[in-house]
């Protein structure tokens, strides 16, 4: 993948936050983590996670509406990507996660999946941190996205999303 040869040096980085419960529903698809904006979101320095979307499109409520889950990389390179995600307590069999690129088919290039784990529960209260890196383009939003097996929904009651883009030779 070709990378942004006018991008500044350094490393850009978006990380994102939510603390507050995501329902997910039983046995369902796969489902974004929906962040915040502004203030409540840890640093979103270059622009990564705006209201106001590459595409033209304006998120009303960030709580419901999946773009609120989207980084969308301020230039190309190589992505770091990193997760964190606690579950409230149920009765699962497994829990699941996935890094994803253009979760909600919004540009042409087919979006895909990677780093995605199937996870045994632990006891109590469910815990998990995930690292992957894959190249990244500005015109691509990327996700992260959970489910589980439980019988009824269950909440993720704290997650993180960071990005830390680095210029690729």
């Amino acid at each position: 993948m070709p990378t942004d040869t006018t991008a500044p040096p350094g490393v850009q980085v978006c990380s994102l936050k939510r603390d507050t419960p995501q329902s997910i529903p039983a046995n369902s698809p796969y489902t974004v983590i929906r962040f915040p904006f502004g203030t409540a979101e840890s640093t979103d320095r270059f622009a990564m996670h705006q209201v106001n979307q590459p595409d033209g499109y304006v998120i009303t409520n960030w709580d419901t509406d999946d773009r609120s889950g989207l980084i969308w990389p301020s230039t190309a390179g190589w992505g770091v990507l990193y997760a964190m995600i606690q579950w409230e307590a149920g009765d699962y069999e497994e829990l699941r996660d996935q890094f994803v690129r253009d979760p909600l088919g919004l540009t042409p290039a087919p979006g895909d999946t990677t780093a995605t784990e199937h996870r045994p529960p632990s006891p109590g209260m469910q815990c998990w941190t995930k690292q992957w890196g894959i190249f990244v383009d500005p015109a691509v939003p990327l996700a992260v996205r959970a489910t589980h097996d439980d019988s009824v929904a269950r909440n993720i009651v704290l997650a993180e999303f960071k990005l830390a883009v680095h210029h690729a030779a």
